[in-house]
């Protein structure tokens, strides 16, 4: 369920164009009106909004607003005007880029579901005239790669009903990923391989039969806390197939944290939820601290940023 608040009755895509162009001029940006504004529109509505201003004005109102922000404020506001798809895909390239934030990759492949990944990379390649396997392996080595490219480059089988699942292969597999987990084989291809090519019912149905077989989740058994990056990429790959809320929740707990503070996955999990799960993920996060989602926000972040992600939210 989504947080994002649109009035029944907007404005047209001509008037709430007009209405930007004016916060934008001046002596001073009247960052107020461009957060009513924008904070209030679905992703169809900003894009009609971006395609008037245009027409009208002869300029990019996302150049425009990039030139008038600056900060966490204009990090956020940047990724929130583009289209969902055309956002996933600066987000993974912004990822690819940066030392490689394999985090980021692994959530875009795990998250979305086969069709949507699938118009992520076509957005990616549209953009950035390369495919998204191609900057991930030229950007990445060894396990690390196999694993990455294993997961963007596979189109798997959307099974969405219990007949789909075949529960002698979830015991099977659920053995075979306790006996590597055990032998501490964490590079191991059966692994990528059941990662990467199962549906995600049929992983669900797996982890399923290994907490029921060996006692204990496959989760805990896999511990995060270590410097391998392919054991910790394997790691996220399962919370975000189990539970994409419960993830993004610990996400959210950790950014907003003092020591850890970490404004970049901030900005990411709540721009990119706000039209899809945000609410279930803020009632995950009340569940796991007592503490309400906007209060941790709010404690995190100020100024301009802060109102801005707290429209999103639906404060």
């Amino acid at each position: 369920m989504a947080t994002l608040s649109v009035p029944h009755h907007p404005p047209s895509p001509a008037e709430d164009a007009e209405q930007l162009r004016k916060a934008c001029q001046g002596w001073g940006t009247d960052e107020k009106a461009l957060i009513e504004i924008l904070t209030h529109r679905n992703s169809e509505q900003r894009n009609q909004i971006r395609l008037a201003y245009e027409e009208r004005y002869k300029e990019s109102i996302i150049k425009r607003l990039e030139s008038e922000l600056s900060g966490e404020f204009e990090k956020a506001v940047y990724r929130w005007v583009f289209d969902p798809l055309e956002r996933e895909a600066i987000i993974v390239n912004v990822a690819v880029k940066q030392k490689i934030d394999y985090r980021v990759i692994v959530e875009t492949a795990c998250v979305n579901t086969p069709d949507e990944l699938l118009a992520v990379k076509k957005a990616y390649q549209a953009r950035f005239k390369h495919s998204m396997e191609e900057d991930i392996a030229t950007h990445s080595t060894g396990d690390l790669r196999k694993f990455l490219v294993g997961l963007v480059g596979t189109y798997r089988f959307n099974a969405d009903d219990a007949v789909d699942i075949n529960i002698n292969l979830a015991f099977s597999e659920a053995k075979i990923l306790h006996d590597a987990i055990v032998d501490k084989a964490f590079h191991h291809d059966e692994i990528f391989r059941i990662l990467t090519t199962r549906s995600k019912a049929q992983l669900n149905a797996t982890f399923n039969k290994y907490k029921d077989e060996f006692g204990t989740s496959i989760i805990k058994n896999l511990s995060s806390k270590t410097p391998d990056e392919v054991v910790t990429a394997i790691h996220i790959a399962i919370r975000c197939f189990k539970s994409p809320q419960n993830y993004f929740a610990k996400m959210l707990r950790i950014s907003t944290a003092k020591a850890e503070k970490d404004e970049n996955t901030l900005t990411r999990v709540i721009v990119t939820r706000a039209e899809k799960d945000l609410k279930l993920i803020k009632n995950v996060y009340f569940k796991r601290t007592d503490v309400p989602l906007e209060q941790a926000v709010g404690k995190a972040t100020s100024g301009d940023y802060k109102a801005f992600l707290l429209a999103l939210i639906g404060n």
